[in-house]
């Protein structure tokens, strides 16, 4: 008894931080989408900040990540994955797999079916058609064994618009007279404007990349490389980045504090 009362009250708490963190991150949330969120934390004890889910232009997805983090909370008993030979073609890059989860000892099992080809992955990860399928498989399977409604972002083809949260844009600070240094910053912000990402979150992301404890640490060079990087990744695969970004969500509340 008194486990399952620390239990709730730690729920208690994960809800009330991640409703808090996203309003922080984005004002415009409707209370829906406050509404669901909680629900998830409440019944799954998903985390915001750790990235187990994520928030898209279509509402609430599960992430793989917040996935294995249930099934380690629930004591999953395994997972089982293999080839569906008759619909696989290596030549094509195009592969099936099955996924089976044992959520208990005398659990029948719950499958799960994950497809993956050039046509419905990410330029990023081509070359990875199968990790992807058993990505997807073992994230339909836990889902079902779990009882989520909500999609998980890997079984997406293709990468919906992120939620944008309106702040103020990161100030990188100007390196020399020439005004590269402008010019940097406003390729920058057309970036995060473009393609709809949160400024706090990116600014998260440039410090980490420069390795820097601050940007006005970070060398021209440093910036440069960071706002390449950046448009590459935001034009090849927008819903990947933002998991990335996402995980700079605590960082950032955490500094904010």
């Amino acid at each position: 008894m008194p486990t399952k009362k620390l239990d709730n009250n730690n729920n208690v708490q994960l809800i009330r931080h991640n409703a808090s963190l996203v309003k922080k991150l984005y004002p415009n949330i409707s209370r829906a989408r406050i509404q669901t969120l909680k629900a998830l934390t409440k019944q799954f004890s998903f985390s915001f900040s750790t990235g187990d889910v994520i928030l898209l232009d279509n509402g609430w997805f599960v992430t793989h990540t917040g996935l294995l983090r249930l099934a380690r909370r629930k004591r999953c008993r395994g997972i089982h994955v293999e080839a569906v030979d008759s619909l696989c073609d290596s030549a094509a890059n195009r592969f099936v797999l099955k996924a089976t989860v044992y959520p208990s000892k005398n659990s029948a099992g719950f499958v799960g079916y994950g497809d993956a080809d050039p046509s419905n992955v990410s330029q990023l990860v081509r070359g990875a058609e199968m990790r992807i399928a058993e990505t997807r498989a073992v994230n339909r399977a836990l889902r079902k064994a779990y009882g989520i409604g909500i999609c998980s972002v890997e079984e997406i083809g293709s990468s919906p618009s992120p939620m944008t949260a309106p702040s103020e844009l990161p100030k990188f600070p100007p390196k020399n007279s020439s005004g590269n240094g402008h010019k940097v910053r406003d390729r920058l912000c057309q970036i995060i404007r473009q393609h709809k990402l949160d400024p706090e979150l990116v600014k998260a992301y440039a410090v980490d990349f420069c390795g820097t404890k601050a940007l006005k640490n970070a060398s021209r060079a440093q910036v440069e490389s960071f706002v390449q990087q950046l448009a590459e990744a935001a034009k090849k695969d927008r819903a990947a980045l933002l998991c990335q970004l996402n995980s700079y969500a605590r960082s950032t509340q955490e500094v904010a504090g």
